[in-house]
């Protein structure tokens, strides 16, 4: 089992769940502007560097 694969998944999973958070903060106004600013910039980062990795890790047999 890839490790790098497996930590990438973890990230990506964790950047939507930060995306939908910041999201429907947003939608509502339930919470402080800089809050969700915070979360929806880190579920970004986390995101985007779960998918580099999942990306960029070969696969071996």
């Amino acid at each position: 089992m890839n490790v790098k694969r497996t930590f990438g998944t973890i990230l990506t999973i964790l950047g939507i769940l930060g995306l939908i958070y910041a999201g429907y903060g947003f939608i509502n106004h339930s919470i402080e502007t800089r809050g969700l600013f915070v979360a929806g910039i880190i579920g970004i980062i986390f995101f985007f560097s779960g998918i580099g990795l999942v990306k960029n890790t070969k696969d071996e047999a």
